[in-house]
């Protein structure tokens, strides 16, 4: 029996119970398989092979809830996972909003570049991780390559419900990265770059080397500047960090709870009208491309916020029936949770400005920014953390920034932005697409 045939039957055999005990359910069951390896000192530190499975079920009876998970597809043991979810709902609150609702789907993600055909060999990806580390260390005072390493992974998901729906996904994603510690005259520097795609042939190995090398060299000698406000300029992996640090702010789930600060504000101005935010489904070589969402609905796109007005938040069937409004299908749940909300790529559309309008005068380029989620506070917007980067005038970067604190509030700085530039980027994970954005001030804490 292939693994997708006993995935099959579990799923099965698991709705079958559900549904002898006049309950509702949807299952998700996932299969991976996964390979990495790591260089230390030009030989291998890590080759490692995991493969694993798991199945998920959401029980609803008598309007309560309950989840339950089993790493084994033995009969014996789903039988245990679907009592526990029955006996845990028992013990649940009701409510009246979250139900099985997707009826009869029937999607699977069907885009050829989501799950290409592997034909490296594993000498190849063996060459490519040791390459890293050598590529570091053979340039001039780069003592080290403390992280490297490649990684794969392929995935394949099954969704099913008790209303009929049976969708599936399959996956495959590679990559690979660098980290540079260049020390040079009592002084040390580490910056890292990243590549990743669908399979090893788009790997880029020495945009990794070189990113991490010249980012690490050029830092080194970099120091506070005079405490003040400054025109700030993120590099687009900065700016992705930071947009996730208040990801809840766009979340139906959070304002169902009550402690999104936007809850009320659909339709009012909450940004600079130079800002226009989706959540898109599907962007040619986006890391986030799936035909259906967690409870097995069709992902589409969603204007989130048009020219700074709010427009709409991100939701599940849950969420969306407790506010009486249409389900985005941003429902989110891994095999061992509870219903969440997600959003797939988040796209930030392009402005008018050229690249000499965005650099114009001083500004602040940073590009790295530290402690990001443990000094962003989601609900008040306000933020402080340690940064680095350049201190830059009309494009040109006049010296290198290090030690510094960056302070302010999230909803204040996307309400001034000064240029959104016209040409569209992606970070390395290749879900946050962004043009470049200069923020008309942010205090800097230096010397």
């Amino acid at each position: 029996m292939t693994d997708q045939n006993a995935l099959q039957q579990a799923i099965d055999y698991v709705l079958d119970r559900v549904k002898a005990q006049d309950a509702a359910a949807d299952v998700i069951a996932n299969r991976s398989n996964n390979f990495s390896l790591k260089a230390n000192q030009g030989e291998l530190d890590e080759y490692k092979v995991t493969s694993g499975q798991v199945i998920g079920v959401r029980v609803i009876k008598d309007q309560r809830t309950a989840t339950s998970y089993s790493e084994s597809l033995d009969l014996a043991s789903l039988d245990l996972m679907v009592n526990n979810a029955l006996i845990n709902a028992q013990y649940s609150q009701q409510d009246p909003h979250q139900n099985i609702s997707c009826l009869d789907s029937r999607l699977a993600t069907i885009e050829p570049e989501v799950y290409q055909i592997e034909t490296a060999t594993v000498d190849e990806k063996i060459d490519l991780a040791l390459s890293l580390e050598q590529g570091v260390v053979n340039k001039p005072h780069a003592t080290s390559a403390p992280y490297n390493g490649f990684a794969e992974s392929d995935s394949h998901v099954i969704l099913a419900n008790t209303q009929g729906t049976l969708c599936s996904h399959n996956e495959r994603s590679t990559y690979c990265y660098a980290y540079t510690l260049y020390e040079k005259d009592g002084k040390q520097a580490m910056h890292g770059g990243m590549s990743s795609g669908r399979v090893f042939s788009q790997l880029d190995p020495n945009y990794c080397i070189n990113h991490g090398y010249e980012m690490a060299q050029a830092l080194l000698d970099g120091a506070p500047i005079a405490s003040k406000h400054y025109s700030v300029i993120f590099t687009l992996s900065a700016l992705s960090n930071l947009f996730s640090a208040y990801g809840m702010c766009l979340s139906g789930q959070a304002a169902m709870k009550g402690i999104n600060p936007w809850r009320d504000a659909l339709f009012t101005p909450i940004a600079s009208s130079l800002l226009t935010i989706t959540d898109t489904a599907y962007v040619n070589g986006g890391f986030a491309i799936k035909a259906f969402d967690s409870e097995g609905f069709a992902t589409r796109d969603t204007l989130l916020i048009s020219e700074g007005k709010l427009q709409s938040l991100l939701h599940n069937s849950h969420t969306a029936s407790y506010f009486g409004i249409e389900n985005t299908a941003n429902a989110s749940r891994s095999a061992k949770g509870g219903l969440g909300v997600g959003g797939s790529h988040t796209v930030i559309q392009t402005g008018n400005n050229s690249e000499a309008e965005i650099t114009a005068g001083e500004y602040l380029e940073l590009v790295e920014l530290q402690g990001v989620h443990s000094g962003a506070d989601a609900v008040s917007g306000d933020f402080s953390f340690g940064a680095s980067g350049f201190l830059c005038r009309d494009g040109q970067r006049l010296q290198a920034v290090r030690g510094i604190t960056v302070a302010g509030n999230f909803y204040q700085m996307i309400k001034e932005i000064d240029a959104v530039g016209n040409q569209l980027n992606n970070d390395y994970s290749r879900s946050f697409y962004a043009p470049k954005i200069r923020f008309t001030r942010l205090n800097i804490a230096g010397k």
